[in-house]
C-alpha cells in the first residue's frame, strides 16, 4: 500500500489483501499458539509462537503504522501495555519528563509503578517552553506527552517539544490517543514513539482493550518487539481481527466526531449553568491557533466544568440519558465522566487542583449520535 494514497485508502487497505489461500477479503483470524517447523530450527517465514509474531496481529500493525505515516507498528494487550514497553528502554536512574496533564493510569504507572523501579520522574506543564527546557536535566532520556492533554485538552507544540527532547539526547513519545491517527500525526513534528489506546477511536466500538506503538526507527522497532516479545502483554489475534474493522471506518467516524463536538462545544459556551468550556475548536482555547496548525480537526473530546459544586455535577450526571456514565471515550456512543471521581481519582488531590481539575469539571466523548438529540440530552439534565 503506498504511502502517497491517502488516508482512507489506507485505513481500508494497508496491512491487509486477500488472503492467498482461499481469497477472503478480510484478514482471517489465525488463532493458533504455535506453528509447525519444516525443520529443529527452521521455522516458515516470521512464525514460531504467537507471542512472538501472527499473522492478524501484524496485519493490524502495519495498518497503524501507515495510518501514522510510520515505517513500523507494535500492537499491545492495552495502552498501558504499550507504555509500559516504552519505559522498559530505560535504566534505574534515568530521568522522564511527563506532561503533567496526562491520563491518571498514566502517571499511575509512571510514578507509582516505575519510580519502585529507579526511574526518576518529574511533571512539567508543557503549554510553557521555557518550563519544560528548564525541567530537563543530564539523565533525561524520555519526554512524554499528550496533546491534546487529558482531561484539559492541552495543545502542547509537538514540533517545538521534539527538538528541546532531541537537544538533550532523549526520545519523545506521544500519546495520540485523543486525537488519532486520522487527525494528528506526531511522527511528522519530530516524535520518536506515538502511542495509541487503540481501545478508543482506533477500536471506536466500545468493545475490545488494545494498545499500540508506532515508530520509525527500526532500531528502536527492534528493541521495542524484542521487549514486546520479552513481556508477552500482546492482544489476541480476535482482538487484533476487531481492530482490523474498526480502522476501516475510522475516517468516517472522527468527521462525525469532530463534527458533533464541534457544535455541541459552541452551545455549551453560551449555556447559563455553564462557567467554562474547554475545547481546542473553540477561539476561546488558549492553544486555539497551534491546534488549527498541528491538527487537521479538533477531535471529539470535551471539557466543562458546571456551576455549583459536586452534587450540581453528580445531579447533572444522574440525569443524562443518551450520554452513558462510564469511563472510556472514542466510542460511536456518547460518554461522559467526572474525572476527579473516576479516571484522575488516582491523581494526588494537590496536583488535581493545580491543573484544574474541580468537582464541577466533566469531559465528555462526544459520539456519532444525531447532534441533535445530544444537545436535547444535555439540556434536560442542565434543567
Amino acid at each position: 500500500m503506498s504511502s502517497e494514497q491517502r488516508f482512507g485508502t489506507r485505513a481500508i487497505h494497508a496491512g491487509q489483501r486477500p488472503d492467498p489461500t482461499t481469497g477472503a477479503i478480510m484478514t482471517p483470524i489465525y488463532q493458533t499458539a504455535t506453528y509447525v517447523q519444516e525443520s529443529p530450527g527452521v521455522i516458515k517465514g516470521d512464525y514460531d509462537y504467537s507471542r512472538s509474531s501472527n499473522p492478524t496481529r501484524k496485519a493490524l500493525e502495519a495498518n497503524l503504522a501507515s495510518l501514522e505515516g510510520g515505517r513500523h507498528g507494535l500492537c499491545f494487550a492495552s495502552g498501558c501495555a504499550a507504555m509500559e514497553c516504552v519505559l522498559h528502554l530505560f535504566e534505574p536512574g534515568d530521568h522522564v519528563l511527563l506532561c503533567d496533564d496526562v491520563y491518571g493510569g498514566t502517571n499511575r504507572l509512571f510514578n507509582r509503578v516505575f519510580t519502585r523501579h529507579g526511574l526518576k520522574v518529574s511533571l512539567v506543564d508543557m503549554t510553557d517552553e521555557s518550563a519544560t527546557r528548564d525541567a530537563m536535566t543530564e539523565r533525561t532520556r524520555l519526554v512524554w506527552l499528550e496533546t491534546p492533554t487529558n482531561p484539559m485538552l492541552k495543545v502542547i507544540d509537538l514540533r517545538r517539544t521534539a527538538e528541546i527532547a532531541h537537544g538533550r539526547g532523549a526520545l519523545m513519545a506521544v500519546d495520540n490517543t485523543f486525537a488519532s491517527p486520522f487527525l494528528q500525526n506526531p511522527l511528522e513534528f519530530g516524535a520518536d514513539v506515538v502511542c495509541h489506546s487503540s481501545t478508543k477511536y482506533v477500536g471506536g466500538h466500545s468493545d475490545v482493550v488494545g494498545g499500540a506503538l508506532i515508530v520509525n526507527d527500526s532500531d528502536l522497532h527492534e528493541r521495542l518487539k524484542f521487549i514486546q516479545n520479552a513481556v508477552g502483554a500482546v492482544p489476541s489475534p480476535f482482538d487484533c481481527f476487531l481492530l482490523l474493522r474498526s480502522t476501516k471506518t475510522l475516517h468516517v467516524r472522527m468527521e462525525r466526531h469532530c463534527m458533533n463536538a464541534c457544535r455541541l462545544a459552541a452551545w455549551l459556551e453560551q449555556h447559563a449553568k455553564v462557567k467554562r468550556v474547554i475545547y481546542p475548536g473553540l477561539s476561546s482555547h488558549p492553544q486555539h491557533d497551534l491546534a488549527t496548525r498541528q491538527m487537521r480537526g479538533f477531535g471529539g473530546m470535551i471539557t466543562a466544568e458546571l456551576k455549583g459544586g459536586i452534587d450540581d455535577a453528580r445531579r447533572f450526571l444522574e440525569r443524562l440519558t443518551i450520554f452513558s456514565l462510564a469511563e472510556s471515550l472514542g466510542g460511536v456512543e456518547s460518554l461522559v465522566e467526572h474525572p476527579a471521581i473516576m479516571t484522575h481519582a488516582s491523581v494526588p488531590p494537590e496536583q488535581r487542583a493545580k491543573l484544574g481539575i474541580s468537582d464541577g469539571l466533566v469531559r465528555f466523548s462526544v459520539g456519532i449520535e444525531d447532534g441533535d438529540d445530544l444537545i436535547a440530552d444535555i439540556e434536560h439534565a442542565l434543567g
